[in-house]
């Protein structure tokens, strides 16, 4: 039997059912809401509910994310080395969610920094700080060793390179769905929640309440992941040592100008940072709650947040169609342009700094918003599909398939990304007096009827250049890494069809 019809066998055989791929999706789903509700709810709650400090909570995280970058490759290799009757990656999946959840939780119940600071609790100040570190540190860890093995199991599920594909498009759309429920709605809801309790907004007791339910749906979904998924490509005998398998993510060329290119567009993490609380009090003054009973800001979130979703959800769906004309490679750096639209936003408000709130500019945001969207959707699919094609290209050249270790390489990357933009986001914020009993007194200030961005210019204009400068030029720089990138089209064509006659011969 010829080459092409025993791959056609082995696509046949070697890849997911649809019932598969649905419960990886919402577990899929469930983890990136887990992620969220840390990376922009935590950072909300920290910021402006119990108001740590702006260069305490820069480093907290930064330390966090940095160790956590750290820690990746190390639960690759160990993902690499697992052999059990579940697999490689499955093992985890099932029974990390419950821990994750526990964590993610006892982030939340912590102290107010602010009142302790007003009220000159010096200790009480310290244990608060003290206990954002540890939690959070912790958290991070147990997230890796799910975040791993969640990605690093799609080049497992599957030989087929258009359903690989075709999955990892899925995969980056429903994230980012998931996702979206706790950008959009995890401070509206726990504002509501204070209301409810007849709290303030910013009170910590609904924070705390829609942070419990959200983790507890989040993890519940998470675990369908485990429970539904099945493994098919063989695993490889062969193991790596923590040292060889941190000299094996630089040694691999195409897998490292990957890398260089992610930590280059760390600023673009600084969007996640900053938007909820730029919408919360430039848009909303204060309250997002208030949108749904304002119909002019519950328009302007429709427009802006559309065009952000419809830019990036948009692209998502076409890729499997990109993918079988262009080369991964060719759209990866396409995503460069985005950067352009993102700079213009930043012009814009230099325009109208008290006016973006009118339908006109609206407009004008939502456009360059979908722009810059649809460029951060193809870095986020273009990445997932090139460290697939990175663990097929080590395994053909060297006969060791690094599902684990490289798929590191992607929380590696979010991670010290993530870590390089708080840092950003800490200085300058620290810069303009945006910090602990600050952003209280502005709490108060902006419920009393002052507008945020007349009365607070600078913290306004220190969030719009948060939001669009650094992000333009991290997406324009990233790409300079991989215009040489060595895995074209054809000759991944070219790996995988060996590699799938080589594991049909092994069976």
């Amino acid at each position: 039997m010829g080459r092409k019809a025993m791959g056609i066998i082995m696509r046949a055989k070697n890849t997911y059912t649809r019932g598969e791929a649905a419960m990886y999706l919402i577990g899929l789903a469930g983890q990136n809401m887990i992620y969220n509700i840390i990376a922009v709810g935590l950072y909300f709650y920290f910021q402006n509910v119990i108001c740590l400090n702006a260069i305490a909570l820069g480093w907290i995280m930064a330390i966090a994310r940095v160790w956590d970058a750290i820690n990746d490759p190390m639960m690759g290799t160990i993902v690499d080395k697992t052999k059990s009757k579940w697999g490689k990656c499955r093992p985890y999946l099932l029974f990390v969610p419950p821990v994750i959840m526990v964590i993610t939780i006892a982030t939340f119940l912590n102290g107010n920094y602010a009142t302790a600071k007003l009220a000159g609790h010096g200790t009480a100040m310290v244990l608060i700080t003290a206990w954002a570190a540890l939690s959070y540190v912790l958290w991070g860890m147990s997230y890796t060793i799910g975040d791993i093995p969640l990605w690093g199991i799609i080049p497992r599920m599957t030989e087929d390179e258009g359903d690989r594909a075709k999955l990892i498009s899925l995969a980056r759309i429903v994230a980012s769905i998931g996702a979206s429920f706790i950008v959009v709605g995890i401070v509206p809801a726990s504002q509501a929640a204070n209301k409810m309790l007849g709290e303030s907004d910013n009170a910590q007791k609904g924070f705390i309440i829609v942070a419990i339910i959200s983790t507890v749906i989040a993890s519940a979904l998470f675990e369908l992941a485990g429970l539904g998924t099945k493994e098919r490509v063989p695993v490889s005998e062969e193991t790596k040592s923590m040292k060889e398998s941190f000299k094996l993510m630089w040694s691999c060329k195409p897998f490292r100008r990957i890398l260089i290119s992610g930590v280059l567009r760390s600023p673009m993490q600084l969007m996640m940072i900053v938007v909820i609380t730029l919408f919360t009090y430039y848009y909303c003054d204060g309250d997002m709650m208030s949108m749904f009973t304002d119909p002019i800001k519950l328009r302007n979130l429709l427009i802006i947040a559309g065009g952000f979703f419809i830019g990036q959800f948009g692209i998502m769906g076409l890729f499997p169609y990109l993918i079988k004309k262009f080369d991964v490679k060719l759209l990866y750096n396409l995503s460069a342009l985005a950067g352009i639209p993102t700079g213009i936003m930043f012009v814009i408000y230099k325009i109208a700094p008290y006016d973006l709130a009118q339908l006109k500019w609206v407009i004008i945001e939502g456009v360059l918003i979908l722009l810059g969207g649809a460029g951060m959707g193809i870095v986020m699919v273009c990445q997932s599909m090139m460290i697939s094609d990175c663990i097929d290209y080590e395994e053909y050249h060297n006969g060791f398939r690094p599902d684990g270790v490289f798929f590191s390489g992607q929380s590696f990357i979010t991670k010290l990304s993530a870590g390089i933009a708080t840092i950003i986001s800490a200085y300058v914020y620290n810069a303009v007096g945006y910090t602990d009993v600050n952003i209280a007194k502005m709490n108060e200030a902006v419920a009393a009827g002052a507008s945020f961005a007349r009365d607070f210019e600078q913290y306004s204009s220190a969030m719009w250049f948060l939001l669009t400068v650094p992000p333009a030029i991290g997406m324009i720089i990233a790409v300079i890494p991989t215009l040489k990138y060595e895995i074209s089209k054809s000759e991944h064509e070219k790996i995988l069809a060996e590699l799938i006659e080589k594991h049909n011969a092994e069976q």
